[in-house]
């Protein structure tokens, strides 16, 4: 499998612009969560994972397979970016106002909610609040310990492929994503009174 993205980045660098839509088309999803689970913005995570595929543009002929895995190679250029960009912003939270996303509501019109199988409007409701609260809680806990978790638990990487991307040995990758973990659980259990 990886050997084949490293055929799709050749037809890249070739001109191929198939190629590069179907790069951009498998990795854009991963990119833009790891982006918004680092900002906690949708629209900054737009922009980022827009940054995130300009620079893997201009760098796809440093990708090399001998040194890891192209998942490796391209969550390294997005977690150098958003690096990047917490340090330029100085932001470590991110707030939203109260409507935001209103207008991207999934709601259904009336004849269809009524009849829509699957969870019901509270549970729906109940389920975003959580995604909310964590969101909200990983803006809260340091840019390390946050980055671990989210390439850990979100982004479902391994451990050493986590030591390759932030550049640290696989023992301090374990310790940040315990204390991570444990962190957001202290907040979380702050706050778990408020889902009904």
């Amino acid at each position: 499998m990886e050997a084949d993205w490293q055929i799709v980045v050749q037809r890249c660098l070739d001109g191929d612009s198939v190629a590069w839509a179907e790069l951009v088309k498998a990795h854009h999803r991963r990119i833009y969560s790891l982006c918004y689970r680092f900002t906690g913005s949708p629209h900054d995570a737009e922009d980022l994972t827009q940054d995130v595929f300009i620079k893997v543009y201009g760098n796809l002929t440093t990708f090399d397979l001998t040194r890891g895995s192209f998942q490796t190679w391209i969550t390294t250029l997005a977690r150098n970016l958003l690096v990047d960009h917490f340090r330029r912003t100085k932001q470590q939270r991110v707030t939203d106002s109260m409507d935001a996303g209103w207008d991207e509501s999934e709601e259904l019109p009336m004849a269809d909610r009524l009849a829509a199988p699957g969870p019901s409007q509270h549970d729906r409701a109940a389920q975003k609040e959580i995604a909310r609260m964590v969101q909200e809680a990983l803006t809260k806990i340091s840019p390390e310990l946050r980055e671990a978790v989210i390439l850990r638990d979100l982004q479902d990487m391994d451990y050493k492929e986590i030591a390759q991307v932030l550049r640290i040995p696989e023992g301090t990758v374990k310790s940040r994503i315990s204390r991570g973990r444990a962190e957001l659980a202290r907040l979380l259990e702050r706050n778990k009174g408020q889902v009904v």
